[in-house]
Parts: C-alpha cells; sequence; structure tokens
C-alpha cells in the first residue's frame, strides 16, 4: 500500500532508539524526510547513519537536543523546512510512591510528557491546516488506560496530554482541513527502557533477567513482547493518506495485555 507521504517531512522526537527509532525508519521507507531528535549525540548520529545508507533518496537531518526545553524545541523545528507530520515522544519519568514525588519532579514530569508536545502541536498544526494536510501522533502509554500504581508521573502527565488532544482534534479549524490527531498507546515493547526494568527487577529480586522477562511476558495473550519495528509501522499507517478520518482517538497496542472491552 502506497501510504501518500512521499516527499513530506515529519520530526520525530526522541528517534535515536527503541519506538521512536522505529517510527522514523517505517516513515523513511515510506519516502518522507525525516528531522530526528534525541539528547544522545552518539546514538543519534549512528540512528541517522543507517537511514541514510538504507534509504539513499531520503533527507535525514539529526538534531540532538533536548525536546522538553524552549531550546531544543526550537532547533528541531528550525531544522525541519515545514513539518508534515510530527510524532511526539519522549521517555516515560521514574517509577516510585506518590508520596516522594515534590513539585520538581511532577514539573518535569509534565514538562516531558505533557507540555512539550502540546508546544510542538502549537507550533505546527496551523501551518499543516492552512496546507490542507497534516499528521500529529502521540507517542504515550498503555497505562493511559490502565494505570500502574508505581507509574504516577506518568499516568498524571499523559493523561493530561490525553484529555488536551480530545478537545484539540475535534477542532473544525483542524480536523476539517485534514490535520488529526491520535494517541498511540504502546504496551510491552522490547525496547532498552524495558530491559532495564528486568535488570533493576532481578538485582532487587534475587531472580534472573530471564525469569523476570519470561513473567511479564505471560501478562501478554499474544506470547512476546512488540517490536519497534512494528510499532513504527503502526505509526506510519497514522500518517498516512488513508488515515485521514481517524483523529483523536487513542489506539492500543500491547498484544491484547489490557482485558477491558472499551
Amino acid at each position: 500500500m502506497d501510504l501518500g507521504i512521499a516527499g513530506k517531512w515529519a520530526l520525530v522526537c526522541a528517534a535515536s532508539k527503541g519506538l521512536g527509532k522505529g517510527c522514523a525508519q517505517a516513515l523513511v521507507r515510506e519516502g518522507a524526510h525525516v528531522v530526528i531528535t534525541a539528547r544522545g549525540v552518539e546514538a543519534l548520529e549512528a540512528t541517522a547513519a543507517e537511514l541514510r545508507q538504507a534509504h539513499p533518496a531520503a533527507v535525514v537531518i539529526a538534531v540532538a537536543g533536548d525536546i522538553t526545553t524552549v531550546e531544543g524545541r526550537a532547533a528541531a523545528l528550525a531544522a525541519c523546512p515545514q513539518v508534515d507530520i510530527l510524532v511526539n515522544n519522549a521517555g516515560g519519568p521514574p517509577p516510585g510512591d506518590f508520596r516522594q514525588w515534590d513539585r520538581e519532579a511532577w514539573i518535569k514530569a509534565l514538562d516531558a510528557n505533557m507540555l512539550a508536545p502540546i508546544e510542538l502541536m502549537k507550533a505546527t498544526v496551523d501551518a499543516m491546516a492552512e496546507r490542507g494536510f497534516g499528521r500529529v501522533v502521540n507517542i504515550t502509554s498503555g497505562a493511559v488506560k490502565a494505570p500502574i500504581d508505581t507509574l504516577g508521573l506518568s499516568n498524571g502527565a499523559r493523561s493530561g496530554l490525553t484529555g488536551f488532544v480530545a478537545g484539540v482534534a475535534r477542532q473544525p479549524r483542524l480536523a476539517s482541513r485534514n490535520v488529526t490527531i491520535n494517541n498511540l498507546l504502546p504496551g510491552t515493547f522490547d525496547t532498552d527502557r524495558l530491559t532495564g526494568g528486568f535488570r533493576a527487577g532481578a538485582a532487587a529480586s534475587g531472580q534472573s533477567v530471564e525469569e523476570i522477562a519470561e513473567r511479564r511476558r505471560r501478562t501478554v495473550p499474544a506470547g512476546r513482547f512488540g517490536t519497534p519495528a512494528e510499532f513504527g509501522d503502526f505509526c506510519a499507517f497514522l500518517c498516512s493518506r488513508q488515515a485521514g478520518y481517524l483523529t483523536g482517538q487513542n489506539l492500543l497496542l500491547d498484544g491484547g495485555a489490557y482485558p477491558g472491552t472499551f
């Protein structure tokens, strides 16, 4: 299927590895040009080189910086001739007990997982509407639908973004001009963050990393963890010409782990 995004410009945040990298790979494969951003220079440049080698016709621009800051967002936006596709992504805040979180911890979580995506949307969606095409995909978390008690910072910040998107995505000045805004909610994916969590769990419990991983795997009806590549493919479809009638939705990609009907 031709997704109709060849030649479009995409800004993909936190794209040096994991789910963000999977999204960038899928978009470039479909003929889009990308600006990728992340804090780690070495990993970001390695990903950019990989994308250029695999798809020589695509323009790939790497901008190292912290997308949660004003300066980081400005640098990323300045590097992109126009933003037709915006993939908002940022690492989640650490787990813990809400009794230990102070105001600074909450503000940091809100900056990364709610306010930064909103600022990037504010900077791009009206120009998308003027051109008659725009796609915004916010990578949030399956915890938005099934909150995890130790991930309160993430639950709160990402749910705030979800509520905001529910309103702005339905503004006629955007929806009627072929600008869609959707949230993509990952479950358990095989990323460095997941592996790091297994290592921490193993260290705390005395079990092996393999035992921790297997116990988690058994909670997924699909019997496996998702891959960044398949996550990226789904993201690319949300950015496609064919997805123009889909907006304001929260799309759960979790191998069937969420047990609810709605």
